[in-house]
């Protein structure tokens, strides 16, 4: 398992103009150098990507549950039973 203290290597071959335009984005953007602006702008749009498919997944997730939940309705357990029938006690009268 790795730690956070282990490095990895990313390699990328980018066009003159398009590291001429992030170098000028770092520089303009306060950040220490190129790498710098590249991690931490490829981070953000990651953990925004991650949580909009999350957000998809559980959405769909939820979507199922509840359908599921009305399609094939459980039998209301002992509890359920007692506070409906409090219920129509209470509110019959």
């Amino acid at each position: 398992m790795a730690t956070a203290t282990e490095q990895a290597r990313f390699d990328i071959r980018l066009s003159k103009e398009q590291k001429l335009f992030f170098e000028r984005a770092a520089v303009l953007g306060d950040y220490r150098n190129l790498t710098d602006f590249i991690v931490q702008s490829v981070q953000e749009k990651a953990k925004e990507i991650v949580r909009e498919r999350e957000q998809v997944l559980a959405s769909e997730r939820d979507c199922k549950l509840f359908f599921d939940a009305i399609t094939h309705p459980q039998a209301p357990n002992e509890a359920l039973r007692e506070a409906a029938a409090k219920y129509k006690s209470q509110f019959s009268q």
